[in-house]
Parts: C-alpha cells; sequence; structure tokens
C-alpha cells in the first residue's frame, strides 16, 4: 500500500519539528514505514530528495520558488503541488493540520482513485468559523498570507471534513462536536516514540516547565503574569518567540532570575529538560491534544494547565491539574504540588496504554489504513 503525506515535515523527521502536527505526521509516516508500506512525503521546504533510515521517501517540489512573489502561488506552487501528489498515484492521501491546499490533496486523490484521509491537529478544526477567528486569526500573525489564508480555509476545510473518506480525530470532545454536524469520525489517539527518549534515572524536580511557541496564541502572556506571581519558583522555557506578545514578553523575562530561558532545543533535549522538570504548565486557551502533555506524562511528571483537558484525560486520570481559567488556582496548585512515584507510574501506564507507538499500535494502524486502500482498489 502507498500513503502519501504533504507539507514542512522533514524537520520533524530528523528531530527539529516545527510544530506538533508535523511530528504526528512524521510519527504516523515511520509506523506505516515500519509495517511495511510504502511511504512518500511532498515537503515544500527542502532543496534535495532524500531517503530516511525507515524507507520514507521525502520528495522535494521543483520550481517552488520561482515566479513573481504574490503571484507564484497560482502561477508555480499551488500547479506545482498538485502535480507533485497526482504523480505519487498513492493508495491514500493523508492530510492534517488546517489548510486549503488539502483540497489539492482531494483532487489528486480522486484523479487517480484513491482515498482521503484527513486529521485533526486542534481543537480548532471542528469548530464554527467564528470560534477559530476567536482563538485562530485574532492571535495569530497578521500578514497578507495569514489572512487570505484564512479566508480560503474557512470555504474549503468545512466542505473537506464532509467529503473525506475519513475522519480521525484525537479524542471524544472533538468526535462529539462533529457528530452534532452528523460528521462521522474515529479517535486515533496522538503517537509517542518511547525509543527516542533520554534515560534519566535520577530527575530532579525543581523548576516548573514551559514548552511551545511562544505567542499570543500559546497563552505566554498568562505564562509571563504566571512568573511573575511565583517568585518563589523557578521556570525553564523552551521555545523561541513570535510575534509582538512573544516578544515583549520574552524580553521581559530576561530580567527574572528565576527564569532559564533555553531557547528552541531538538526533541531529544526538550524530553530531557521535561523530565528534569516539577511539572508543565499549560497556559494555552486552545488546543488539540497536545504532543507536550503526553511526553511529560511520559516522563512521569504532571501537567497543570490553565485551560486545556484534551478529552477530559487530566480529570478523568488523574494527570496533573485543571483550573479552568482560574490564575489563583493554578498558583496554589503550583504551590502544593509533589512528584510522588505513585503519579508517575500512572501517568507512565496511561501513556504506555493510550499512545506508545509499539507493535500492536502499528498493527491497528495499518488495519485501519489498509480498510480503507482495499475499499479504493474494490473501485477501480
Amino acid at each position: 500500500m502507498k500513503i502519501c503525506f504533504w507539507g514542512n515535515i522533514a524537520g520533524a523527521l530528523k528531530g527539529h519539528t516545527d510544530g506538533g502536527g508535523e511530528l504526528q505526521i512524521a510519527l504516523l509516516a515511520k509506523a506505516l514505514a515500519k509495517g511495511g508500506h510504502d511511504i512518500v512525503i511532498i515537503d515544500f521546504q527542502i532543496n534535495e530528495d532524500f531517503i530516511t533510515s525507515d524507507g520514507i521517501k521525502v520528495l522535494r517540489i521543483n520550481g517552488w520558488n520561482k515566479g513573481i512573489r504574490v503571484l507564484r502561488t497560482f502561477t508555480h506552487r499551488l500547479p506545482q503541488l498538485y502535480n507533485s501528489l497526482k504523480a505519487q498515484k498513492a493508495d491514500i492521501y493523508y492530510c492534517r493540520i488546517r489548510d486549503f491546499r488539502h483540497i489539492l490533496a482531494f483532487w489528486a486523490a480522486r484523479k487517480v482513485n484513491a482515498k482521503l484521509i484527513l486529521s485533526m491537529a486542534s481543537d480548532l478544526d471542528t469548530m464554527n468559523p467564528l470560534m477559530r477567528f476567536k482563538y485562530g486569526q485574532l492571535v495569530s500573525s497578521g500578514d497578507l498570507w495569514s489572512f487570505s489564508s484564512g479566508i480560503m480555509i474557512e470555504i474549503v476545510y468545512p466542505w473537506l471534513l464532509r467529503k473525506a473518506d475519513l475522519v480521525l480525530v484525537q479524542h471524544e470532545g472533538q468526535k462529539e462536536i462533529l457528530l452534532k454536524k452528523n460528521i462521522i469520525s474515529v479517535v486515533f489517539p496522538n503517537l509517542i516514540d518511547l525509543t527516542q527518549m533520554p534515560v534519566v534515572k535520577n530527575p530532579v524536580h525543581n523548576d516548573f516547565i514551559y514548552v511551545g511557541s511562544l505567542d499570543k496564541r500559546k497563552g505566554f502572556a498568562e505564562f509571563f503574569e504566571v512568573v511573575n506571581k511565583a517568585p518563589s519558583h523557578s521556570f525553564k522555557v523552551v521555545g523561541q518567540p513570535r510575534g509582538d506578545t512573544g516578544y515583549l514578553y520574552y524580553e521581559k523575562l530576561k530580567s527574572f532570575k528565576n527564569v532559564t530561558l533555553l531557547g528552541r532545543l531538538s526533541h531529544y533535549d526538550t524530553m530531557y529538560n521535561i523530565a528534569n522538570s516539577k511539572a508543565l504548565i499549560s497556559t494555552s486557551r486552545m488546543e488539540g491534544f497536545p504532543n507536550v502533555f503526553i511526553e511529560a506524562w511520559a516522563c512521569g511528571i504532571p501537567v497543570f494547565s490553565l485551560y486545556v483537558d484534551p478529552g477530559s484525560c487530566i480529570v478523568k486520570e488523574k494527570l496533573g491539574e485543571l483550573t479552568n481559567g482560574d490564575m489563583d488556582k493554578l498558583l496554589q496548585v503550583m504551590e502544593n504540588s509533589e512528584n510522588t512515584n505513585e503519579f508517575s507510574d500512572r501517568a507512565k501506564a496511561y501513556v504506555e496504554d493510550n499512545h506508545v507507538l509499539n507493535a500492536k499500535r502499528i498493527d491497528e494502524i495499518t488495519s485501519l489504513f489498509c480498510g480503507l486502500s482495499k475499499d479504493a482498489k474494490s473501485k477501480k
């Protein structure tokens, strides 16, 4: 079976991911490659084709940066992306991360009589345009591409949700939202590869850690408020500032003696710092199922979240604390936090049962994808 992905995925394959969605695509591609399938990724950010140690083919798009700026999106990039996707003649095309260009994968799939899988990367993917505008456009960069892309997404994405051959969601909450729109979906939990985790025999639980994009969308201003109100605690920050909000509070944090700004780290080094922390702090207002939550639990540390609880698992599985927007409660939780072996064992067991990339999960993934592929072939 041949499966085609597209996007800025090469970095995630090499341990330097640009985001959670890209990391999940890379992990899924690796899982399917281990299952013996022909995997190809169309990546518009690379200059040279290459094949990974897993046998994944990563292909560039010729002429991606040719043409006149602004116009080249239509004269070069969109046509070249469509042609590259279509040329793969895959059995399945897989799309993740909200993007109007997924329609090109849909057209390519229909052209070669293949199937399209559309996978959710955020709760916003399942919500109405007003919510996406409030928590997406209003808190993202205001450049022309983001604005025009946002409009196109609102035209294309809801249509694609109904046309996709399979819709995958990250947790039951997303599934329930789509079901109210009469869209059937399958829960497909985010993956984690424990073989890539550092071994930390005697972790040091002194600091709280914040990991992710340092911007308004991820609640970096709220995180600054947490730090400002908790001078007795120490913090580590992993990530790069983005946008005016990110740079404003990043510069302010430089003067705090109880804050260590680590910048952007490799995935391995990020995991090492998570394992040597007291708890992960999340102040983002809107997420899907954050990879960093799973990574924290895999390291045996709790998640203290101001707003987000994906699928209510923090509360149900007792994997930390959700404070429902109450900053004072979050500060109190931090004050009373204690790392125990009992919690560490429970958190690691949860990850093992639900997210770890092992032989059993590879078989489950292969079965899901093969079912679609057989259906596609029967119609050829």
